[in-house]
């Protein structure tokens, strides 16, 4: 007989999670509070005023790299993901501008990305110095995938055996994560100009953290992008979401969309069910994508609320968004572009130390007609706006703050980016607050990343995904291991519903999963 299996919450990871379950042969039923699968990854439709056609936007996530995950999961269920969930290479990956009026695109090749650095900041030996940087990530990268990636762990005694590793090898991998140092010295230790630096910080941003206040390990992410790429999935993001529901779906999963899961039926330390809707429904295991910290606290409580409260995890941060629907595109924009503050340090202390917004803020923008006519009326742009904000606080009223804010912004746009007349080309809008973000997706203090990677020796670990406090119970999302950011989500819910599969003595992953879900660089030294 097949486990019954309750997923809680259907964002990316939970999607995720079911699939994986599901193609594992488990019974299960996936439940959601808001009307629509994916979480954060929803959409957002708005009428051109003219009746020319609508807007389309992503919502929440818009930059997927690490593709293999989600291969990984395809081939769970004997699925080609290429074919069901087609996606696009992004290079340049992102286009930057500077407050001195300066531009540079970040470029996916690391030799050609050195040469243009050499020229954006000629005589430093910028070039030299990216090269280095990109090799001491290549080898970071390959540390997170040995001890870090598709498995659960909380903390260090999850990834090290000391007794059994520390063999002269694991030794030299443990050096190398540099624990004590951040990602902002590594970069400036190889990269120093200010510029340059600034633009390296934001691999930070994927994960909602200061640079310099992460782990050196976290570096890793510049060598993610640069040898697996910087994708547009067909028709926005929110294919994924919907890609993977339809995957979970095919595969038997009960996907119930509008339905709150509102507590546990815990018996002697172990989850035996959940209440969903007013209902109890009996389960073997529960996989919960709800925010980790709240999911203890609000659906376990008792001593294991208390002991995660305890271990003081920090909200990453959240933010402001705007949904511009524009009349006219930039075409000096790329898909993806950042629009820098003028002194990363006053950015990230007023963000991340003194909780309160950024006085010259960083804007990320997504301008998704670059590469996709679908998501405006011809001529037009579907332009998303971020701009991070710090984690609610109990003074931040932001209906009083929000119209300043966004001028702020804007005026930013208009100063920095070349956008002078923004404010005439938009004809619809929308927008995102932290208290948005915090009321419609179970989040902590409306944090978009979950929980912060903050502290140099320990600030990578996350609340496992296997329960160390509730029997059967197992964890995905961006508060859970291994973090936030589209592929590490996916893979959280990809480790969770493994982990469940392994204590619940089911069929684990088939050789053809395991080869997708490698490295490329891995794979093409196979082949050879």
């Amino acid at each position: 007989m097949a486990d019954r299996v309750v997923v809680v919450g259907g964002g990316l990871g939970g999607l995720a999670a079911a699939a994986v379950a599901a193609a594992r042969g488990h019974k299960v039923t996936l439940f959601d509070k808001n009307p629509w699968l994916g979480g954060k990854a929803a959409v957002l439709h708005l009428d051109a005023p003219d009746g020319s056609g609508r807007f389309r936007f992503d919502m929440g996530p818009t930059i997927l790299t690490v593709p293999r995950v989600l291969r990984r999961i395809f081939a769970e269920a004997g699925r080609d993901q290429a074919r069901d969930l087609p996606l696009i290479r992004l290079d340049p990956q992102w286009r930057c501008f500077f407050e001195d009026g300066t531009r540079i695109d970040l470029m996916e090749d690391v030799d050609r990305m050195a040469a243009e650095m050499d020229r954006f900041a000629p005589g430093r030996g910028m070039g030299e110095g990216y090269r280095r940087l990109q090799a001491e990530a290549e080898n970071l990268h390959g540390v997170s995938e040995r001890f870090f990636f598709w498995r659960s762990v909380e903390g260090m005694s999850d990834t090290l055996n000391f007794k059994a590793n520390l063999n002269p090898d694991t030794l030299r991998d443990v050096m190398s994560l540099k624990m004590g140092r951040t990602v902002a010295k590594v970069i400036r230790g190889h990269v120093p100009d200010a510029r340059l630096a600034q633009m390296l910080d934001h691999y930070c941003q994927y994960v909602g953290s200061s640079p310099y206040l992460a782990p050196a390990v976290l570096t890793s992410i510049a060598d993610m992008q640069a040898t697996e790429g910087v994708w547009y999935p067909v028709g926005g993001t929110r294919a994924v979401a919907e890609g993977l529901a339809k995957l979970a779906a095919d595969l038997g999963a009960d996907l119930r969309p509008g339905v709150e899961v509102t507590g546990f039926d815990i018996q002697d330390g172990a989850v035996r069910g959940v209440v969903a809707g007013g209902e109890r429904i009996a389960c073997d295991a529960v996989i919960s994508n709800m925010d980790a910290i709240r999911t203890y606290r609000e659906l376990v409580g008792g001593e294991p609320a208390r002991k995660y409260d305890r271990k003081g995890f920090e909200p990453a941060c959240s933010g402001v968004v705007l949904y511009l629907g524009l009349k006219k595109r930039y075409d000096h924009l790329a898909h993806h572009c950042f629009v820098f503050s003028r002194d990363a340090e006053e950015e990230f202390d007023a963000i991340y130390k003194k909780g309160e917004p950024a006085p010259d803020p960083t804007a990320y923008l997504a301008a998704t007609s670059c590469s996709d006519d679908t998501s405006a009326p011809p001529g037009g742009e579907a332009l998303y706006v971020l701009v991070h904000t710090p984690h609610l606080r109990p003074h931040h009223d932001w209906s009083r703050m929000f119209p300043a804010y966004r001028q702020k912004i804007l005026d930013k746009l208009k100063r920095t980016a070349g956008m002078e007349d923004i404010e005439e080309r938009i004809v619809a809008e929308g927008r995102l607050t932290p208290v948005d973000i915090h009321d419609r997706y179970k989040v902590l203090d409306g944090a978009i990343y979950g929980l912060a990677s903050h502290g140099t020796f320990t600030g990578a670990f996350k609340p496992g995904n296997r329960s160390k406090v509730v029997k059967n119970l197992y964890l995905c999302g961006g508060a859970a291991h291994p973090g936030p950011g589209m592929p590490m989500v996916m893979m959280s819910g990809w480790i969770a519903a493994d982990s469940m599969d392994q204590d619940r003595g089911g069929r684990g992953m088939g050789e053809a999963a395991r080869e997708a879900g490698r490295r490329d660089a891995e794979r093409t030294l196979a082949a050879e």
